[in-house]
């Protein structure tokens, strides 16, 4: 059949050659046209990925994997056609593998930079600064004339993930490990200095209250010892006017005992006996004569005492024994030992 049909996507860019020259262009068309005369070429607008994986060198000479993927679009189709082959066949195929070749050329255009990018920064500013590295890349992506050239535009560079080797992975994690178990030690220890301070600020107010507690103590002692003090003062006042007291009752009784005796000083005794208020009691003249007898037992030769007599002197001791006593003057009263005794 020599007279073909062409209806393209809104996303694909149709041109139509006849001779060389460019006959019918667009987004989007639908046309007939004479197969033995025509080429079509078709090129995609919308946009595309291209993932990568890229072993890169940073500036401390660690080796780095570099993961993600390049979303672009083509900007300038005709631009692109000029470049690269993108006619169809009688099948509707690319006649080429160029179409395949432009995610190539763009990846390798985006390692040229990220190598660039990379080559600048250690190992651990790459593996922190993911998104700082993918404004780069995309920024110098923006400028590269070869993807000018292509009439190709970068609309995202992302990565997906940056791995260094397993040896410095290890490394690394040890490290940070290190580090993390030094900040727990350190708030570890933080918490037992503070727990410290506090239990020293209990320790010091304790100590500081039973000070206080022990200064009262000592003013209620020391007020204690003073009233005992007033005290005691008071009672030796009490004793000394007591013992004055009893001096002077002392002296009052002497005189009277003396001036009592005056008169009788001189007197034998036995007078004073017969004379005496008890001086008529048989009992006492009979031992009175008793003891005549016994100081002048020398003298005498015999003595006889009956029964009768010794039974009359029994009687009458024992009816002198049942007399009521004879009352007493009362003992001097005692000084008092108490504030309350006085």
């Amino acid at each position: 059949m020599l007279i073909g049909y062409m209806k393209a996507a809104p996303t694909s860019y149709v041109m139509q050659f006849e001779g060389g020259q460019v006959v019918r262009e667009g987004a989007g068309l639908s046309f007939f046209y004479w197969r033995p005369s025509t080429t079509l070429v078709s090129v995609p607008l919308s946009s595309a990925d291209a993932p990568f994986v890229f072993n890169e060198v940073t500036r401390d000479f660690q080796a780095v994997t570099l993961q993600g993927q390049v979303t672009y679009r083509v900007a300038d189709a005709r631009k692109l056609a000029a470049l690269l082959d993108f006619s169809l066949g009688v099948s509707g195929r690319y006649r080429s593998d160029d179409p395949e070749k432009l995610p190539e050329r763009l990846v390798q255009v985006a390692q040229v930079r990220a190598r660039t990018v990379v080559q600048g920064l250690t190992l651990r500013e790459v593996l922190v600064s993911a998104q700082a590295l993918e404004s780069r890349v995309q920024e110098s992506l923006g400028q590269a004339e070869a993807l000018r050239a292509l009439g190709v535009e970068v609309m995202a560079f992302s990565l997906l993930s940056i791995k260094p080797t397993p040896e410095m992975a290890r490394a690394l994690e040890a490290e940070a490990r290190e580090a993390l178990q030094r900040e727990a030690d350190e708030a570890i220890y933080a918490r037992r200095n503070a727990a410290v301070e506090q239990e020293r600020r209990i320790k010091e107010s304790e100590l500081a209250t039973e000070l206080a507690v022990q200064e009262r103590q000592r003013q209620i002692r020391e007020a204690q010892m003073a009233g005992d003090i007033a005290v005691e003062e008071q009672r030796s006042a009490l004793m000394e006017r007591w013992s004055q007291n009893e001096k002077q009752a002392a002296d009052a009784r002497a005189y009277a005992l003396e001036k009592t005796l005056a008169p009788v000083r001189g007197v034998d005794w036995k007078t004073l006996m017969a004379t005496s208020a008890g001086g008529g009691d048989p009992a006492l003249n009979i031992a009175l004569a008793f003891r005549e007898m016994a100081e002048n037992a020398q003298r005498i030769g015999e003595l006889n005492v009956s029964p009768d007599l010794l039974h009359s002197l029994v009687g009458a001791r024992a009816a002198v024994s049942a007399r009521p006593p004879v009352a007493q003057a009362p003992a001097p009263r005692a000084p008092p030992t108490s504030a309350r005794e006085r």
